[in-house]
């Protein structure tokens, strides 16, 4: 697994807040560090959930496609967070996205990817496919896709798949690896159904592991059974 693409989430990001937790931050800072530090080319998407998300278009009263791409916007602010973090601690990092804005990040382009992560930077893919309609999962897995990751890790709130919901049901089991006949067949939801076939027919595994728990990705790395594997 030399190139890896991670899908942070953005709800996580901002914590029991909306916006950008400082704690959070830090720590999602020091997971990619891990990566980097273990020789790896690591790719970023993060998500706009901790500013916006679609489904507050009843909600706020603002139309689904104007609001999608207020949560482009809001994956660029904290892709240039996480950017900054990581700078603190000399890592190179650059931000990519689906349209540039100049002054803050360049257009991305998948050969510019894949050179940058070659020279040693770590690539924050932003503003989703570019387009409304489209969750930054399915930008995760079509990024991780161009940028020929070896594998998508997903980081999210639980330790892995489970065949129901774990923080509503106490006797919800987890899985350690699936396939993704599996998934299909036990109707799991591990990403939205564009991600998760875009995985499936480019033969991308995905891992689901709980970004919010210290250390969990550079175990994984190692070799150590954290999260679900979906291969």
């Amino acid at each position: 697994m030399k190139r890896i693409l991670l899908k942070l989430s953005g709800e996580s990001l901002g914590g029991k807040q909306q916006g950008i937790d400082k704690e959070k931050l830090s720590h999602f800072a020091l997971e990619i560090k891990d990566a980097v530090e273990l020789g790896k080319e690591v790719g970023i998407v993060v998500g706009g959930g901790n500013f916006v998300r679609g489904t507050m278009t009843h909600e706020l009263g603002i139309e689904r496609t104007k609001l999608d791409y207020m949560g482009m916007l809001a994956t660029i602010i904290n892709s240039l967070a996480l950017q900054d973090a990581l700078r603190a601690l000399n890592i190179p990092s650059v931000v990519m996205s689906a349209f540039s804005i100049e002054g803050l990040c360049e257009k991305f382009y998948f050969e510019k990817a894949i050179e940058y992560l070659e020279n040693g930077y770590v690539v924050f893919i932003a503003a989703g496919t570019g387009n409304p309609y489209f969750t930054t999962d399915s930008a995760a897995a079509l990024r991780a896709i161009e940028i020929k990751a070896n594998v998508l890790i997903k980081g999210t709130r639980v330790d892995g798949v489970y065949d129901k919901d774990p923080e509503k049901f106490a006797d919800a089991i987890r899985f350690e690896q699936l396939s993704f006949e599996d998934v299909i067949k036990r109707k799991l939801r591990v990403m939205d159904i564009t991600a998760f076939t875009l995985c499936q027919e480019n033969h991308l595994p995905l891992v689901v592991l709980n970004i919010e728990e210290r250390g969990n990705v550079k175990k994984f790395l190692l070799g150590e059974k954290v999260g679900t594997v979906v291969s």
